[in-house]
This record gives C-alpha cells, structure tokens and sequence, in this order.
C-alpha cells in the first residue's frame, strides 16, 4: 500500500457495502457492484491464497522463502526485503496482513506459484470459486495496474470467507503490531481497531486511483458486521463513514440469526485447478510451489444392484410335444394291433442277444420284448486304474496320459512396475485395477519378490487380454509389460 501522508486521495468513485456477516443478508448497498481499484484489499486474496495452501499441505508457514529481485523492488508500503535474502513465510505473511507490504505480498506469490503472473491466475481463480464475479487481479500487492478491478460487493464476500473459512489465521488483522522477522511492524488499520468498539479487523487500501478503501468487520454480542467502503477522501473522513455505516449495520441486524457459514471453495492448487471452471494451467519453468495431483477414482467400486426380471413363463418346445404324442399315438396303436405273424416267428425277428431268454408277454410286439432283454453279465474282475494288476500281460504296452490344463489358455501375465516393498506394489496393482477395471477384472493380482525389487503382475491372462490391457494402460502412462509362459 502506497501512502502519502501530505496529499489527500482525488475524488475517487465511491462505493460502499454492508452486510450481516452470520447470514450474508445485505444491510446497505451503494454502488456496490461498480468495478473500481480495490489498492491493497488486493491482499486479502494474496493471503487467503496463502492459507488455502498452507491448509492443504501445499507449502508450510515455516518454509524459508528466498527474496527475488521482482519482489525486492516493489515500491513502498514495503518491510524492505533484500534480493536473495532467506525469510520463513509467516514472516512474509504477517507483514502483508499487518503493515500490507508490497515486497511480502510479491513474495508470497512467487513462493506459492513461482511466479506473479501464475499466481495472479490462481488469484483470479479462486475469486470465481467464491463468487466474485465482477473481480480481476494482475498483481499480489494492488497497485494499479490496468485492468486490476473489483467491487465493494465482491471484496465485502471475499472478507466473509477469510472469517468463516480461516479462523486460525483471522487474530492477524486484529494485531496493533506483530513482528515480521526483520523487526516489528504497525497496523495500518490501528485507528479505527482502536476507536470502534469490537472491531477486529479486516484491511486498509491506498492508492492514488483508488482513494481510501476499507474493508472492516466488528462483533458486539452475537452481532456480527462486515462494512466495505471504496473511495473515502482521507483516512478519518473513511474511518468516520465506516463507523457510520456500522452503526447502521448493527441497528437493521436482528439480535439473533441462525449462522449461515458460506460454503467454501473447491481447492484450486497450481496445477489444472480442482474447479471444474478453472481452465487448465501449466507451471511455469523454474516454479517453486508444490505440484499437487488429486486422485478422482473411487475408493470402492460398489457392484451395482440386480435388474429386477420378471417371472418367466415355461417354454414349450413344439418340436418336443410333437414327438412325444406321436410316440403316444404310435404306442397305443401297437397295442391294439394284433401281430400278423406267428409269434415264434415275431421273436425270431429280434437280433440274437446272448442273455438269458425272455418269455413274451401277451400281445406286447416283439421290439417291447427285445428292450427287456438282460443287460450283458457283468465281468468277473474289474480293475481300477488307481492299482496296478498283480500280473500284467506280456504283450501290454504302458499308455501314457498328460494331465490336461486347467488354465483354459491363460497363461499370460502382465508387470506394472518393481516397487520398493510388498505394500507398494500391492497398492500399485489395487489402483490400476481399478483405473482399468474392464480388462482385468478376471485377472489375479500377485506379487513376486526377486532380486530387483517387488513385482506387480496380473496373472492368468489370455495372451488377447494381456496384449489389450497393455495397449490400455500404456494409453493411459501407466507402465505396462506383457509376460507369455516360460
């Protein structure tokens, strides 16, 4: 933030907002969504950004931040850092919260996304995920820059969510001073946390384009009020509207109000953005924030329900019925039919069985009687084929028989990598089961371990699944490698 103590701000644009900060109701609004220079409000996205990334481990407060020569040159507010100079990022962070050094926030940036401009994008991503619609940031630090705007409507949200989605980190914007590592550092916002009852934040903006801006939040009881202001000619003609706007705030704000947190964003680290409206970015060269990949494949991989099948109805088989009333019919004519032939004779027809004879029965046509006949005498010794014979013929030649495989033809395996231990390539074969479930999912999943390491394999294969699912994962970057049968 840029001051000059002796000139006061041009007739900047006013705007102001205020809002019931538990429900988000708005309580005053005065050309609130008027695009305008936000100056250092400007860091309060720089900070959120950087809490956001501390939270999710993309780089830690106490990570030591090496000053470049973009940042070392910034121009005033500064804490006056030095190009190549070591310094752990809280430090960075309470002198943007506190003092709103420019140098700290520039460094901030380039720590988290290597770069200003890349980190302007994620800025401006995370703006999006919020709802700051009418918001776009070119810098980390606020000074004007073209195209560098936004609105009292979208910095009064944005101030929301540092309350609701960072409350570890909300004290800073309280603090009289703090100590920035190189030495202790004043509050700009000091004034009015000292003349406003229960006001414990949030940030001051200057600039000559912009005028004085404010985006401050008090509590009394279970009140609570966030009041934007945009445009004030001095910093106690500002001071003073901000004061009369909160007073407003807490006089139309109900005593009690169900708390209606906002929702906080989708996380939108470096790379690609985890919003599904972020484009996809790519980190510059030289980048020093951390790379973070989300997996999006499912843990577990329910098996879907049954389709309900409705009762079937027994299916005839025409061709079947036909047969059996044509034997029926033929039967029944048998039967009252008498033989046109002696009977000695009707038996003479039968093929000569050696069986005990068979008397004919009655009328019954010879065929009924051949089909009664004595099935052949068992033999007198059965030998299994688990023992061997006391005796065995001379002439006998051994028969040899190989045992048939069982594998149906799957004895193909693929590799998808040697890891270090048993569990890593467990988890190795688990995940890309599952990324390629279509053409291993009869396959068995096995570990071997050898000489180089542990390997996961995909056992009892067909040689066409094991090609088709190479071709797969290779498609996809996953590492893959076809075994046939040794």
């Amino acid at each position: 933030m840029v001051f000059s103590m002796s000139a006061r701000a041009q007739a900047a644009p006013y705007a102001a907002m205020v809002i019931d900060a538990r429900t988000g109701k708005v309580l005053h609004a005065r050309n609130a969504d008027t695009r305008l220079h936000p100056a250092s409000l400007t860091k309060m996205m720089t900070l959120y950004v950087a809490f956001e990334a501390i939270k999710h481990g993309e780089i830690s407060a106490d990570t030591v931040v090496t000053i470049t020569s973009k940042a070392a040159a910034e121009p005033p507010s500064k804490l006056g850092l030095r190009k190549g100079q070591k310094i752990k990022l809280r430090y960075l962070i309470r002198a943007a919260a506190v003092k709103s050094a420019n140098d700290a926030a520039t460094a901030i940036g380039i720590a988290i996304s290597g770069s200003e401009a890349a980190f302007a994008r994620r800025m401006n991503r995370t703006a999006k995920a919020l709802g700051m619609t009418r918001t776009h940031f070119k810098n980390a630090h606020g000074l004007t820059e073209s195209g560098h705007l936004s609105t009292a409507r979208d910095m009064t949200t944005l101030g929301r969510h540092l309350f609701y989605d960072h409350p570890g980190y909300y004290n800073l914007f309280s603090r009289r001073s703090t100590h920035a590592g190189m030495k202790s550092v004043n509050n700009t916002n000091r004034r009015f946390l000292n003349s406003y009852k229960g006001a414990d934040g949030i940030k001051t903006g200057f600039t000559n384009a912009a005028g004085f801006n404010l985006v401050a939040s008090a509590e009394r009881g279970q009140e609570r009020i966030i009041t934007t202001v945009f445009g004030g000619r001095s910093t106690a003609s500002r001071n003073a509207k901000v004061a009369e706007l909160m007073d407003l705030g807490f006089r139309r704000a109900p005593s009690r109000a169900a708390v209606r947190k906002p929702a906080p964003p989708l996380y939108a680290g470096n790379v690609g953005g985890a919003s599904p409206a972020a484009p996809t970015e790519r980190v510059e060269p030289g980048a020093a924030g951390k790379t973070i990949r989300l997996i999006t494949a499912v843990k577990r991989s329910p098996r879907p329900a049954p389709r309900p099948v409705a009762a079937e109805e027994p299916v005839v088989d025409t061709q079947l019925a036909s047969l059996t009333d044509s034997i029926k019919d033929a039967v029944a004519a048998a039967a009252d039919v008498t033989p046109a032939v002696p009977e000695a004779e009707a038996v003479a027809l039968v093929p000569t069985i050696e069986t005990t004879p068979v008397q004919p029965f009655g009328n019954e046509p010879a065929i009924a009687q051949a089909a009664m006949a004595s099935p052949p005498p068992r033999p007198a010794a059965i030998i299994l084929t688990s023992l061997e014979p006391a005796t065995k013929p001379a002439d006998a030649t051994p028969e040899i028989v190989t045992r048939m495989s069982t594998s149906g033809g799957r004895h193909y395996a693929i590799n998808v990598g040697v890891l270090g231990s048993r569990y890593q390539a467990e988890r190795r074969l688990l995940k890309t089961a599952l990324r390629e479930i279509d053409t291993l999912d009869e396959a068995l999943r096995k570990v071997v371990k050898r000489s180089d390491g542990w390997h996961a394999n995909f056992v009892s294969m067909t040689q066409e699944q094991a090609d088709l699912a190479c071709r797969r994962l290779n498609a996809r970057n996953t590492r893959c490698k076809v075994m046939g049968p040794s």
